[in-house]
């Protein structure tokens, strides 16, 4: 049984991973940690206020679904004590993602950071990185809960980078440049991400995790979109991750190197 503990338990993806742990036969949930949860019981365990006890509590694998910041403090801790990390929090920049990739290298443990734990999110943007370098132009539009803390998502950055990734490993020209040169309103026209992708993001209640991309050509257009409807969308493939960290050493960013795709 491999002894897992989850960072950001009491938040409403950390409370799924718990009831996932908890109902895995090949794991074992002994360690619940929030500190706006101090005190809690989760799952039969009592929420603690500090990552700084997973090692006593025998924590093999830690899965932080905390807020950005705090998992800028505990990716340290999750490398010294040697606890291998399977994260899901957006946010990271790609410095702070180098910077965990040597805490990671110099450590016995390892750690897998996705954007999106969705195995639907996961293939679409591995379809738009087989369309990027045959269509014209493309724009991202994410849509997420009315709680989410950063815009654009994680997931819809990853995905206008691998789209601009494909179409220059395919030699395909740069995108135009967007003709709008009128910004009634500013932001009008989303923002722009890698490649000059224009990437919108809304937040509505009642959404949980929604992604269209809109490939338009001459005289078509191919959309691909992924809904996520509860968030138990999500726990086959933090389940996958917390099973496969162990064997993956160093960093792995993104679910889809454990999907071979």
């Amino acid at each position: 049984m491999r002894r897992v503990g989850v960072v950001g338990a009491g938040g409403r993806m950390g409370r799924e991973v718990c009831r996932a742990v908890a109902a895995a036969p090949d794991l074992d949930l002994v360690a619940v940690v929030d500190p706006g949860h101090d005190g809690e019981v989760i799952e039969g365990l009592t929420v603690v206020g500090d990552a700084a006890s997973l090692r006593q509590q025998g924590v093999e694998v830690v899965v932080d679904f905390s807020v950005a910041d705090a998992v800028r403090a505990n990716l340290p801790l999750y490398a010294q004590e040697g606890i291998h990390a399977v994260v899901g929090t957006t946010g990271l920049g790609d410095a702070e993602l180098e910077a965990a990739a040597r805490l990671f290298a110099d450590s016995p443990a390892n750690a897998v950071v996705a954007p999106n734990f969705a195995i639907g999110a996961v293939l679409l943007m591995r379809f738009c990185e087989l369309a990027a370098p045959h269509m014209d132009g493309v724009e991202v539009i994410e849509l997420h809960h009315d709680a989410k803390r950063d815009a654009p998502s994680g997931t819809a950055r990853q995905t206008a980078a691998g789209i601009a990734a494909a179409r220059s490993r395919a030699g395909s020209p740069p995108l135009p440049a967007d003709p709008t040169t009128e910004h009634v309103l500013p932001g009008a026209r989303g923002g722009e991400g890698p490649g000059g992708i224009r990437i919108h993001s809304v937040r509505l209640p009642g959404l949980i995790a929604h992604e269209e991309v809109i490939f338009g050509a001459l005289g078509q257009s191919l959309t691909i979109r992924h809904d996520s409807y509860d968030r138990r969308s999500f726990m086959p493939g933090v389940l996958l991750a917390v099973r496969a960290v162990p064997g993956r050493p160093g960093l792995t960013v993104g679910l889809e190197a454990l999907l071979d795709l």
